[in-house]
Protein backbone atom coordinates (compact mmCIF):
# COMPACT_ATOMS: atom_id res chain seq x y z
CA UNK A 1 0.00 0.00 0.00
CA UNK A 2 2.82 2.23 0.71
CA UNK A 3 3.39 2.73 -3.31
CA UNK A 4 -0.16 4.17 -3.85
CA UNK A 5 0.23 7.10 -0.69
CA UNK A 6 3.65 7.96 -2.65
CA UNK A 7 1.91 8.89 -5.29
CA UNK A 8 -0.24 11.96 -3.54
CA UNK A 9 2.95 13.57 -1.76
CA UNK A 10 4.54 13.12 -5.58
CA UNK A 11 2.12 16.08 -6.86
CA UNK A 12 2.25 17.81 -3.56
CA UNK A 13 4.82 19.64 -5.82
CA UNK A 14 1.79 21.35 -7.35
CA UNK A 15 0.28 23.13 -4.39
CA UNK A 16 2.63 26.26 -4.35
CA UNK A 17 1.33 26.31 -7.80
CA UNK A 18 -2.14 26.82 -7.02
CA UNK A 19 -2.00 28.53 -3.73
CA UNK A 20 -3.48 31.90 -4.85
CA UNK A 21 -6.47 30.55 -5.67
CA UNK A 22 -8.60 31.43 -2.86
CA UNK A 23 -9.47 35.04 -2.88
CA UNK A 24 -8.29 37.14 0.26
CA UNK A 25 -12.14 37.46 1.33
CA UNK A 26 -12.35 33.72 1.99
CA UNK A 27 -9.22 33.30 4.01
CA UNK A 28 -11.22 34.06 7.13
CA UNK A 29 -13.28 31.31 6.80
CA UNK A 30 -11.25 28.16 5.74
CA UNK A 31 -7.41 27.76 5.68
CA UNK A 32 -5.36 25.18 3.99
CA UNK A 33 -3.88 23.81 7.18
CA UNK A 34 -7.13 23.93 9.10
CA UNK A 35 -6.23 19.79 10.24
CA UNK A 36 -2.90 20.15 10.51
CA UNK A 37 -2.27 19.45 13.83
CA UNK A 38 -6.07 18.16 15.31
CA UNK A 39 -6.19 15.45 12.70
CA UNK A 40 -2.69 15.24 10.99
CA UNK A 41 -3.39 11.65 8.98
CA UNK A 42 -6.18 13.13 7.33
CA UNK A 43 -4.91 13.28 3.68
CA UNK A 44 -2.89 10.15 3.91
CA UNK A 45 -5.91 8.43 5.06
CA UNK A 46 -8.22 9.84 2.02
CA UNK A 47 -5.77 9.18 -0.48
CA UNK A 48 -5.35 5.65 0.73
CA UNK A 49 -9.47 4.99 0.53
CA UNK A 50 -9.53 6.58 -2.80
CA UNK A 51 -6.82 4.68 -4.27
CA UNK A 52 -8.45 1.34 -2.92
CA UNK A 53 -11.84 2.47 -4.47
CA UNK A 54 -10.56 3.19 -8.04
CA UNK A 55 -8.11 0.11 -8.41
CA UNK A 56 -11.53 -1.67 -7.82
CA UNK A 57 -13.18 0.24 -10.24
CA UNK A 58 -12.34 3.61 -12.09
CA UNK A 59 -15.78 5.28 -12.35
CA UNK A 60 -15.49 6.16 -8.50
CA UNK A 61 -13.52 9.13 -9.78
CA UNK A 62 -16.17 10.50 -11.82
CA UNK A 63 -18.80 9.81 -9.10
CA UNK A 64 -17.43 11.60 -5.92
CA UNK A 65 -16.59 14.48 -8.29
CA UNK A 66 -20.46 14.32 -9.10
CA UNK A 67 -21.27 13.51 -5.87
CA UNK A 68 -19.45 16.48 -4.49
CA UNK A 69 -20.62 19.01 -6.97
CA UNK A 70 -24.26 17.72 -6.20
CA UNK A 71 -23.34 18.75 -2.56
CA UNK A 72 -22.23 22.23 -3.32
CA UNK A 73 -24.85 23.23 -5.68
CA UNK A 74 -27.95 22.38 -3.81
CA UNK A 75 -27.92 24.58 -0.69
CA UNK A 76 -24.44 24.92 -0.74
CA UNK A 77 -21.31 22.44 0.56
CA UNK A 78 -23.20 21.26 3.78
CA UNK A 79 -22.64 17.39 2.95
CA UNK A 80 -26.52 17.25 3.35
CA UNK A 81 -26.01 15.25 -0.11
CA UNK A 82 -24.69 12.05 2.14
CA UNK A 83 -27.90 12.13 4.82
CA UNK A 84 -29.83 8.81 4.82
CA UNK A 85 -33.52 8.88 4.58
CA UNK A 86 -35.27 8.08 7.79
CA UNK A 87 -38.92 7.19 8.98
CA UNK A 88 -39.54 11.49 9.65
CA UNK A 89 -36.96 12.41 7.35
CA UNK A 90 -36.47 12.12 3.57
CA UNK A 91 -33.48 13.73 1.71
CA UNK A 92 -31.37 14.48 -1.05
CA UNK A 93 -29.76 11.27 -0.80
CA UNK A 94 -32.40 9.08 -2.21
CA UNK A 95 -33.97 11.11 -5.06
CA UNK A 96 -32.82 9.68 -8.68
CA UNK A 97 -30.02 12.12 -9.36
CA UNK A 98 -28.10 10.79 -6.80
CA UNK A 99 -29.10 7.20 -6.36
CA UNK A 100 -27.03 6.19 -9.30
CA UNK A 101 -23.81 7.43 -6.95
CA UNK A 102 -23.34 4.31 -4.91
CA UNK A 103 -19.31 4.32 -5.35
CA UNK A 104 -18.97 7.61 -4.10
CA UNK A 105 -21.58 7.01 -0.94
CA UNK A 106 -19.19 4.32 0.01
CA UNK A 107 -15.89 5.75 -0.43
CA UNK A 108 -17.39 9.17 1.99
CA UNK A 109 -18.31 5.90 4.46
CA UNK A 110 -15.39 4.79 4.55
CA UNK A 111 -12.68 7.43 4.41
CA UNK A 112 -15.57 8.79 7.60
CA UNK A 113 -14.97 5.32 9.77
CA UNK A 114 -10.98 5.66 9.04
CA UNK A 115 -11.50 9.05 10.33
CA UNK A 116 -13.37 9.04 13.22
CA UNK A 117 -10.60 6.10 14.45
CA UNK A 118 -7.79 8.44 14.06
CA UNK A 119 -8.98 11.80 15.64
CA UNK A 120 -12.74 11.40 16.63
CA UNK A 121 -15.43 14.14 16.11
CA UNK A 122 -12.78 16.06 14.31
CA UNK A 123 -13.32 16.48 10.53
CA UNK A 124 -16.33 17.18 8.67
CA UNK A 125 -17.95 14.93 6.39
CA UNK A 126 -17.98 18.25 3.45
CA UNK A 127 -14.60 18.51 3.62
CA UNK A 128 -13.50 14.51 3.38
CA UNK A 129 -15.95 14.68 0.46
CA UNK A 130 -14.34 17.79 -1.17
CA UNK A 131 -10.76 16.35 -0.60
CA UNK A 132 -11.77 12.67 -2.03
CA UNK A 133 -13.45 14.50 -4.97
CA UNK A 134 -10.18 15.93 -5.77
CA UNK A 135 -8.16 12.64 -5.52
CA UNK A 136 -10.65 11.32 -7.98
CA UNK A 137 -9.55 13.88 -10.47
CA UNK A 138 -5.40 13.45 -9.76
CA UNK A 139 -6.18 9.66 -9.99
CA UNK A 140 -7.52 10.24 -13.22
CA UNK A 141 -4.97 12.62 -14.54
CA UNK A 142 -5.62 15.95 -13.29
CA UNK A 143 -3.80 18.05 -11.53
CA UNK A 144 -3.57 18.71 -7.78
CA UNK A 145 -4.88 22.19 -6.23
CA UNK A 146 -4.86 22.80 -2.43
CA UNK A 147 -8.17 22.26 -0.61
CA UNK A 148 -8.56 24.67 1.94
CA UNK A 149 -10.54 23.39 5.10
CA UNK A 150 -12.73 24.34 8.00
CA UNK A 151 -16.14 23.50 6.79
CA UNK A 152 -19.17 21.87 9.13
CA UNK A 153 -22.27 20.03 8.28
CA UNK A 154 -25.26 20.85 7.80
CA UNK A 155 -28.36 19.54 9.58
CA UNK A 156 -30.90 18.90 7.11
CA UNK A 157 -31.58 18.42 3.67
CA UNK A 158 -34.70 18.82 1.22
CA UNK A 159 -35.39 16.49 -1.62
CA UNK A 160 -37.07 19.35 -3.87
CA UNK A 161 -33.98 21.16 -3.60
CA UNK A 162 -32.33 18.91 -6.22
CA UNK A 163 -34.03 20.72 -9.17
CA UNK A 164 -31.01 23.39 -8.43
CA UNK A 165 -28.83 21.00 -10.12
CA UNK A 166 -28.36 21.40 -13.70
CA UNK A 167 -30.26 18.99 -15.86
CA UNK A 168 -28.67 17.29 -18.66
CA UNK A 169 -31.78 18.02 -21.29
CA UNK A 170 -31.92 21.90 -20.04
CA UNK A 171 -31.06 24.62 -22.58
CA UNK A 172 -27.83 26.84 -21.65
CA UNK A 173 -29.49 29.76 -20.33
CA UNK A 174 -31.10 27.56 -17.48
CA UNK A 175 -28.12 25.88 -16.89
CA UNK A 176 -26.21 29.31 -16.31
CA UNK A 177 -28.82 30.70 -13.94
CA UNK A 178 -28.35 28.08 -11.94
CA UNK A 179 -24.68 28.58 -11.98
CA UNK A 180 -24.81 32.37 -11.52
CA UNK A 181 -27.33 32.10 -8.51
CA UNK A 182 -24.49 29.97 -6.83
CA UNK A 183 -22.50 32.85 -7.34
CA UNK A 184 -20.73 31.29 -10.34
CA UNK A 185 -20.14 32.75 -13.47
CA UNK A 186 -20.17 32.01 -17.36
CA UNK A 187 -16.53 30.51 -17.25
CA UNK A 188 -17.72 28.36 -14.29
CA UNK A 189 -19.72 26.84 -16.26
CA UNK A 190 -17.83 26.22 -18.63
CA UNK A 191 -14.72 24.42 -17.10
CA UNK A 192 -16.81 22.61 -14.55
CA UNK A 193 -18.31 20.96 -17.81
CA UNK A 194 -15.26 19.62 -18.17
CA UNK A 195 -15.71 17.17 -15.63
CA UNK A 196 -17.29 15.49 -17.89
CA UNK A 197 -13.79 14.13 -19.86
CA UNK A 198 -14.73 11.38 -16.95
CA UNK A 199 -17.53 9.16 -16.04
CA UNK A 200 -20.42 7.98 -17.96
CA UNK A 201 -24.33 8.54 -18.18
CA UNK A 202 -27.78 6.73 -18.51
CA UNK A 203 -29.54 6.42 -21.79
CA UNK A 204 -32.45 7.94 -20.94
CA UNK A 205 -30.58 11.51 -20.07
CA UNK A 206 -29.57 11.55 -23.89
CA UNK A 207 -31.60 8.73 -26.00
CA UNK A 208 -34.13 11.68 -27.32
CA UNK A 209 -31.34 13.11 -28.97
CA UNK A 210 -30.56 9.74 -30.77
CA UNK A 211 -34.32 8.84 -32.19
CA UNK A 212 -36.90 12.17 -31.13
CA UNK A 213 -35.18 15.42 -30.46
CA UNK A 214 -37.41 18.29 -29.71
CA UNK A 215 -40.60 15.98 -30.65
CA UNK A 216 -39.62 15.67 -34.45
CA UNK A 217 -39.28 11.81 -34.34
CA UNK A 218 -35.81 12.67 -35.82
CA UNK A 219 -32.44 12.59 -34.33
CA UNK A 220 -30.18 15.77 -33.26
CA UNK A 221 -29.42 17.26 -36.39
CA UNK A 222 -26.21 18.40 -34.81
CA UNK A 223 -24.79 15.04 -33.71
CA UNK A 224 -22.26 13.59 -35.91
CA UNK A 225 -23.83 11.11 -37.81
CA UNK A 226 -21.27 8.21 -36.90
CA UNK A 227 -21.51 8.84 -33.52
CA UNK A 228 -25.37 8.72 -33.61
CA UNK A 229 -24.95 4.81 -35.34
CA UNK A 230 -23.13 4.09 -32.37
CA UNK A 231 -24.98 5.62 -29.49
CA UNK A 232 -27.93 3.96 -31.31
CA UNK A 233 -26.72 0.26 -31.02
CA UNK A 234 -25.51 1.33 -27.10
CA UNK A 235 -28.68 2.86 -26.30
CA UNK A 236 -31.98 1.11 -28.64
CA UNK A 237 -35.17 2.85 -28.42
CA UNK A 238 -36.92 0.76 -25.73
CA UNK A 239 -37.33 1.56 -22.27
CA UNK A 240 -35.74 -1.76 -21.11
CA UNK A 241 -32.00 0.12 -22.56
CA UNK A 242 -32.46 3.18 -20.33
CA UNK A 243 -30.28 2.25 -17.76
CA UNK A 244 -27.56 1.06 -20.35
CA UNK A 245 -24.51 3.57 -19.57
CA UNK A 246 -22.16 5.58 -22.30
CA UNK A 247 -19.06 7.16 -22.14
CA UNK A 248 -19.00 11.11 -21.39
CA UNK A 249 -16.13 11.46 -23.25
CA UNK A 250 -15.68 8.59 -25.76
CA UNK A 251 -12.11 10.02 -26.85
CA UNK A 252 -10.51 9.20 -23.23
CA UNK A 253 -12.98 7.90 -21.50
CA UNK A 254 -10.69 7.22 -17.92
CA UNK A 255 -8.64 9.77 -18.68
CA UNK A 256 -9.67 13.68 -17.31
CA UNK A 257 -7.96 15.72 -19.97
CA UNK A 258 -9.32 18.39 -22.40
CA UNK A 259 -10.53 15.55 -25.03
CA UNK A 260 -13.80 16.56 -23.86
CA UNK A 261 -14.25 20.24 -25.32
CA UNK A 262 -12.30 18.90 -28.66
CA UNK A 263 -15.65 16.32 -28.33
CA UNK A 264 -17.87 19.64 -28.90
CA UNK A 265 -16.10 21.45 -31.56
CA UNK A 266 -16.76 18.37 -33.36
CA UNK A 267 -20.20 18.05 -32.38
CA UNK A 268 -19.88 14.61 -30.99
CA UNK A 269 -20.73 15.82 -27.43
CA UNK A 270 -22.82 13.54 -25.53
CA UNK A 271 -25.34 15.54 -23.65
CA UNK A 272 -27.77 18.34 -24.95
CA UNK A 273 -26.39 20.34 -22.10
CA UNK A 274 -22.67 19.50 -23.11
CA UNK A 275 -23.30 20.49 -26.67
CA UNK A 276 -25.29 23.86 -26.19
CA UNK A 277 -21.85 25.43 -24.95
CA UNK A 278 -21.32 25.12 -28.64
CA UNK A 279 -24.66 27.38 -29.35
CA UNK A 280 -23.25 30.61 -27.54
CA UNK A 281 -20.28 32.25 -28.78
CA UNK A 282 -19.36 33.47 -25.32
CA UNK A 283 -18.92 29.77 -24.21
CA UNK A 284 -17.88 28.28 -27.94
CA UNK A 285 -14.83 30.92 -27.22
CA UNK A 286 -13.98 29.36 -23.80
CA UNK A 287 -14.60 25.93 -25.43
CA UNK A 288 -11.68 26.65 -28.20
CA UNK A 289 -9.50 28.05 -25.95
CA UNK A 290 -9.65 24.86 -23.64
CA UNK A 291 -9.66 22.34 -26.27
CA UNK A 292 -6.34 24.65 -28.46
CA UNK A 293 -4.61 24.65 -24.39
CA UNK A 294 -5.07 22.66 -21.81
CA UNK A 295 -2.96 24.29 -19.71
CA UNK A 296 -5.48 27.03 -19.61
CA UNK A 297 -8.11 24.38 -19.07
CA UNK A 298 -6.56 22.98 -15.99
CA UNK A 299 -5.74 26.41 -14.45
CA UNK A 300 -9.54 27.63 -14.95
CA UNK A 301 -10.95 23.98 -13.70
CA UNK A 302 -9.34 24.13 -10.48
CA UNK A 303 -9.60 27.93 -9.54
CA UNK A 304 -13.54 26.99 -10.47
CA UNK A 305 -13.59 23.92 -8.33
CA UNK A 306 -11.92 26.35 -5.70
CA UNK A 307 -14.71 28.83 -6.27
CA UNK A 308 -17.72 25.77 -5.90
CA UNK A 309 -16.40 24.54 -2.72
CA UNK A 310 -16.93 27.62 -0.83
CA UNK A 311 -20.43 28.04 -1.81
CA UNK A 312 -23.25 28.28 1.04
CA UNK A 313 -20.58 26.89 3.19
CA UNK A 314 -21.24 26.48 7.66
CA UNK A 315 -18.05 27.85 9.51
CA UNK A 316 -17.61 28.33 12.78
CA UNK A 317 -20.17 27.45 15.41
CA UNK A 318 -22.60 26.76 12.67
CA UNK A 319 -23.74 23.30 11.87
CA UNK A 320 -21.96 20.77 13.42
CA UNK A 321 -18.71 18.16 13.09
CA UNK A 322 -21.03 14.46 11.74
CA UNK A 323 -19.79 11.64 13.63
CA UNK A 324 -21.50 9.53 11.02
CA UNK A 325 -21.99 11.25 7.80
CA UNK A 326 -25.32 9.34 7.35
CA UNK A 327 -26.95 10.62 9.98
CA UNK A 328 -27.20 13.87 12.26
CA UNK A 329 -25.87 14.14 15.33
Amino acid sequence: MGHRVHFSYFIIPFLCLFSFLVPSAYSQFLDYKFYDRSCPDLPVIVVRNVWEAYWKESRVAATLLRLHFHDCIVNGCDASVLLDDTEDFKGEKSTPVNRMLPLAFEVIDNIKEDVESACPSTVSCVDILTLAAREGVILSGGRYWNVPLGRRDGTTSDPKAVVQIPAPFEPLENITAKFTSKGLDLKDVVALSGAHTIGFAQCFTFKSRLFNFQGTGQPDPTLDASVLSDLRKTCPNKDSADTNIAPLDSVSTNRFDNAYYGNLVRNTGLLKSDQALMTDPDTAALVNRYRTNPRYFFRDFVTSMVKLSYVGILTGEKGQIRKDCRFVN
